[in-house]
């Protein structure tokens, strides 16, 4: 069986751009971590995120920390291909959830090339992936990723903010573009229940989200107390070890008892 970095070599197409096509090789191996999104109202699964990591199991940080800016494109390239094609083999019905780096596209018609290619031979369809961007990442240039989110848009992705309240971009990005979900930082919802501060400001970005028609997902919930004080909220949509710890190429099973 091919490794990840191996199978973004069979989606290459003459169609990339320069830049991509002259991408120096990856050099390393990883594997994903699958980690379900719920859905509290419906008492169900709405989507999985694919997590990188190690080819053992080893952290996100291990791996994460080889890319550099010779191998980012063929890395982020390798991520989309390989989640698609792991998320086909366990039969995930739901939505998929990857990790994008802005900062590694040059031309979104271009580079999502091997994205489209990978979604036709595994039959996964476009509808159901999500791109996700954290806002705790340096972009280099805005309008350039506000672009990117368009162009996925049109192409009939799903997007995301993740991390959002920690980073550098916030509000500002979010009036630039509307994603389809906002991932509340877990550093908000930690302790949440026990905080008038992180209420107030989750209150808050909810009250923005309701009325840009985004949905709101809150990520790292690992207490009943933070559920319970998140959905008094308004926010249905979580994901953390509460319900599921990340399942290593594999679907995690939900604890009966975090509904």
């Amino acid at each position: 069986m091919a490794s990840i970095p191996d199978v973004i070599v069979q989606h290459e197409r003459a169609s990339a751009c320069v830049q991509c096509r002259q991408a120096e090789p990856l050099g390393f191996d990883f594997t994903f971590a699958y980690q379900p999104l719920v859905d509290l109202s419906s008492r169900t699964i709405f989507g999985h995120e694919a997590l990188v990591r190690g080819p053992n199991g080893e952290s996100a940080f291990s791996v994460l920390s080889q890319v550099n800016d010779e191998n980012r494109y063929v890395f982020d390239q390798a991520c989309r291909v390989g989640a698609i094609k792991g998320a086909a083999e366990l039969g995930i019905q739901e939505f998929l959830s990857i990790n994008f780096l802005p900062n590694a596209v040059y031309r979104p018609e271009a580079c999502i090339q091997a994205t489209f290619a990978a979604a036709r031979e595994y039959n996964f369809p476009i509808r159901r992936i999500i791109f996700e961007v954290t806002e705790g990442e340096e972009v280099k240039d805005r309008p350039h990723l506000v672009n990117i989110f368009h162009e996925y848009h049109k192409f009939g992705f799903q997007t995301a903010i993740d991390d959002f309240g920690a980073g550098y971009a916030g509000l500002t990005l979010l009036s630039e573009y509307q994603p389809d979900i906002i991932k509340i930082d877990m550093e908000l919802v930690r302790g949440i229940e026990d905080s008038a501060a992180k209420r107030a400001i989750v209150k808050g970005i909810v009250a923005i989200c309701t009325e840009l028609k985004v949905r709101v997902l809150a990520e790292g919930v690992e207490t009943t107390a933070e559920r319970d004080c998140l959905r008094a909220m308004g926010i249905d949509l979580m994901q953390g070890y509460l319900f599921c710890k990340p399942a290593l190429m594999a679907i995690g099973v939900i604890n009966p008892d975090s509904w």
